[in-house]
């Protein structure tokens, strides 16, 4: 594939929170996507996900607890942790997973 620009990419995608799979790693996709300052309902889900900022911030709560995570920092959400993203989240975010059994 070579050089990707993940600022460019997640700049050119149609909505916020609406993420592109940029390449695969074994069990594990690497995914961009564009924050909009908008919160997202809590989720849960079978396999653990990294969130890696890029530029801006995540603003996270995870099993109950609040967390911001800055640029160039990541967040490990564990396999089954309920999570949901706060207002305020916004820049560049990429998200390292693996793919869940259907």
């Amino acid at each position: 594939m070579g050089v990707v620009s993940l600022f460019g990419t997640a700049a050119e995608l149609p909505e916020a929170w609406r993420s592109r799979v940029l390449g695969e790693v074994g069990a594990a996709c690497v995914k961009v996507l564009r924050m909009d300052a908008l919160p997202l309902e809590e989720e849960v889900h079978g396999t653990t996900e990294v969130l890696l900022v890029l530029d801006g911030r995540l603003e996270l709560t995870v099993e109950g607890v609040d967390a911001t995570v800055g640029p160039g920092e990541m967040y490990v959400v564990t396999a089954g942790a309920r999570h949901a993203v706060r207002a305020g989240s916004q820049g560049t975010l990429v998200i390292m997973e693996a793919r869940e059994e259907e």
